[in-house]
């Protein structure tokens, strides 16, 4: 059953996702860099809240968590092994649980290398996938504390998903992402058809936000450790590893 998604944008460049299940009428809300937003969109439409969800522990993510906590009494949701720098819990989990959200089963992935603890939700049933600052929109999250290796795994991870995924990735760098990308293969059709595309939303206002994992894995540098043309764009060997040749690309965005 599908899920209603409400795309919130929050600060200059993040976002919250509102969402419900209307089979139940649960509320669920995931990652709040402020409340206000939240809070206005849920006046709006006379929803109540009833969950919050944390990816990680980044302050963008969170500022806004204990706030909506006491205005709506939804309960917080976040990762054991972070609790200790997130708001208060009122239930901790780990990569590999499920538990329910509605009608809805809520699978959680390990999703470290940008934070170690950081971790992404999917819903299975109705495609979605809450990735934080781990998998983005045709990018991934800077290595603040994880290694190449760990950020590596976990898009592999996430990867493994089904095509049809949405991935609802926590800010609107997808034409910054896409820069880095064509700096790289400026002469690649499926990069620059994206860009098109990316623009015109971005020109209307438009978040580019949700993208199909099928998208991300056709054109996202850091999903395309595999690919030769790429490890050519790279200046590597063609026996490089996928690991290399991921670990390549991340410093070269650093650097970008």
């Amino acid at each position: 059953m599908a899920l209603e998604l409400v795309i919130l944008p929050c600060l200059a460049d993040n976002y919250a996702y509102l969402v419900r299940d209307p089979s139940t009428d649960t509320i669920f809300v995931v990652d709040v860099p402020e409340a206000a937003p939240v809070l206005n969109a849920l006046g709006a439409r006379g929803w109540k809240l009833s969950h919050i969800l944390i990816t990680h522990h980044h302050d963008d993510h969170i500022a806004g968590v204990e706030a909506l906590a006491q205005a709506t009494g939804a309960h917080v949701i976040g990762a054991e092994a972070d609790a200790h720098r997130l708001p208060p819990l009122d239930m901790m989990v780990t990569p590999g649980q499920t538990l329910p959200i509605g009608m809805q089963k809520l699978s959680v992935i390990d999703a470290g290398g940008h934070t170690l603890g950081h971790i992404a939700y999917h819903f299975a049933e109705a495609g979605l996938l809450f990735s934080g600052d781990s998998l983005m929109s045709w990018g991934c999250g800077r290595l603040f504390e994880g290694t190449p290796a760990q950020m590596f795994d976990s898009l592999a991870r996430l990867s493994s998903l089904p095509d049809h995924t949405l991935v609802c990735s926590g800010h609107e760098y997808t034409e910054a992402n896409g820069r880095f990308a064509l700096s790289l293969e400026p002469g690649n059709p499926a990069l620059l058809n994206r860009m098109d595309d990316v623009r015109a939303k971005r020109a209307e206002g438009q978040p580019t936000v949700p993208a199909t994992l099928a998208l991300e894995k056709a054109t996202n540098p850091f999903l395309r450790s595999d690919d030769a043309a790429l490890r050519s764009a790279l200046g590597l060997p063609a026996d490089a590893s996928a690991l290399a040749t991921f670990t390549e690309a991340r410093a070269r965005k650093d650097r970008f």
